[in-house]
């Protein structure tokens, strides 16, 4: 990864953070100074604000796997076995989001306060998420191919300095 690319990376994901955080903190903040009521017609708010900010978390837990698995990237040991831990927390985190989202959908599906469509988009949302916890999850088999080929290779350029 080069050097302009590793920066714009942790401008991006320090923005994001930064971004994710200031609408945590406002979405709480919103909620417990104006909890309101939730009469016929209206979103059911507390349920609403607690799976968007738990969504959002989810969202910079990804954040910080990928800042994690960039500067393992950029020491050149991203090919190793702890790699896979950040792996399996953004494949986490990406199935979290979409079991979030189809928890908003059924929130979010009795009442007249949300169309049907909506909740049926929501639904379709939730489906492309899981399917990235499914392409993260294939990508995790490839580094596992990969960490055990660079394995083999260490052990043959091992076997081969005996032999000269």
């Amino acid at each position: 990864m080069g050097k302009l690319t590793d920066v714009a990376l942790r401008c991006v994901i320090v923005a994001l953070l930064a971004g994710a955080l200031f609408l945590q903190v406002l979405m709480l903040v919103l909620l417990f100074r104006d909890p309101g009521s939730t009469g016929d017609g209206e979103l059911p708010r507390v349920p609403v604000a607690l799976i968007v900010v738990l969504g959002i978390g989810c969202a910079e837990t990804v954040l910080v796997c990928v800042w994690r698995l960039a500067a393992m990237a950029r020491r050149g040991t991203v090919f190793s076995s702890p790699a896979f831990r950040y792996v399996d927390v953004v494949t986490g985190a990406f199935a979290g989001a979409a079991l979030l989202l189809w928890t908003l959908g059924a929130v979010l599906a009795p009442g007249e306060a949300v169309a049907p469509g909506v909740v049926l988009l929501i639904g379709v949302v939730g489906l492309a998420v899981f399917g990235v916890a499914l392409v993260v999850l294939v990508l995790r088999t490839l580094l596992a191919q990969a960490v055990a080929r660079d394995v083999q290779a260490t052990r043959m350029q091992a076997e081969l300095d005996e032999v000269i």
